[in-house]
């Protein structure tokens, strides 16, 4: 089995910025701006409104709300309207399927999506990000491959699928679809969870960027992420400069890699991080 810590959502340089944290802790994940995909902002939903009018006010673009929205991963059932049949789905294509190709990525292994959050409040009836907040990087969703389906001119995909943005405009020849499971199947899991969805409301435990750290890519891990000799480390992070465990022994602090969206890990190599991902609310 293999981990795959995924960047997806709002950034500096996709959407312009962080996603929001709201009051009662939960988070949303912004899909980032695409003008090839057929959903646009305005129809993606949470809570049974329109997310229209928030994106507009956090990016201080009123037109926002009409711009294509890459619904990617879509692992809210409620976020838009589906067809019988629709289960969670993440796209992937150009370098980054790659590498995930790469490293044989199929079914059963788990994708930990991760992005920039930063906390919001309401003010003259309108959200904003709060004054003097810090941006931080946070875990908010997971999907376990059940199945892998690539994309061409040839490929047939279901109907409940065809809405998918990687279905519409240019792709490029890596293209695939990563669909999930019914029940999120680990070893040791103890919890019946689905084999995809978002966390309910971010805690320390979701956390990447290190307490008081002035960079967010600035990472405390679990110390089970540690590269170990002879095993593969997380990657795009085989530079051990970029690794450094704590006195305690417990944590590991990482110098993220600042582009990429992909990093995988081979929990077969490192079964610390497996106990890791059983920690109880860490995946709901």
């Amino acid at each position: 089995m293999k981990l795959i810590l995924s960047r997806k959502g709002f950034d500096s340089s996709a959407g312009g910025c962080p996603n929001p944290v709201f009051p009662d802790g939960s988070c949303l994940a912004l899909p980032i701006p695409d003008d090839q995909s057929p959903i646009r902002y305005s129809q993606v939903r949470r809570h049974g409104e329109s997310i229209g009018s928030l994106v507009s006010q956090l990016t201080g673009q009123q037109a926002f709300s009409r711009r294509g929205a890459h619904l990617d991963p879509d692992v809210i059932e409620s976020a838009y309207p589906r067809l019988p049949g629709w289960r969670p789905v993440l796209g992937q294509h150009s370098s980054a399927q790659a590498h995930l190709a790469n490293h044989d990525i199929g079914p059963g292994d788990l994708f930990l999506f991760f992005a920039l959050f930063r906390p919001v409040e309401r003010y003259r009836r309108r959200w904003r990000f709060v004054p003097g907040s810090r941006p931080f990087h946070a875990v908010w969703g997971w999907l376990q491959v059940a199945d892998v389906w690539p994309l061409g001119d040839a490929s047939p995909v279901p109907d409940w699928a065809r809405y998918h943005p990687h279905l519409h405009g240019e792709r490029s020849a890596q293209n695939s679809l990563y669909v999930s499971g019914d029940r999120l199947q680990i070893p040791g899991l103890r919890e019946d969870l689905p084999a995809a969805g978002a966390v309910e409301a971010l805690s320390d435990q979701h956390r990447l960027t290190a307490p008081g750290a002035s960079m967010v890519t600035d990472w405390r891990l679990p110390a089970g992420f540690m590269p170990q000799p002879g095993k593969s480390p997380l990657s795009y992070h085989h530079n051990p400069e970029r690794w450094r465990l704590e006195d305690s022994g417990e944590y590991c602090r990482l110098k993220c890699a600042a582009r990429g969206q992909e990093f995988v890990l081979d929990l077969e190599q490192y079964p610390g991080v497996s106990e890791w991902l059983l920690t109880p609310g860490l995946l709901s």
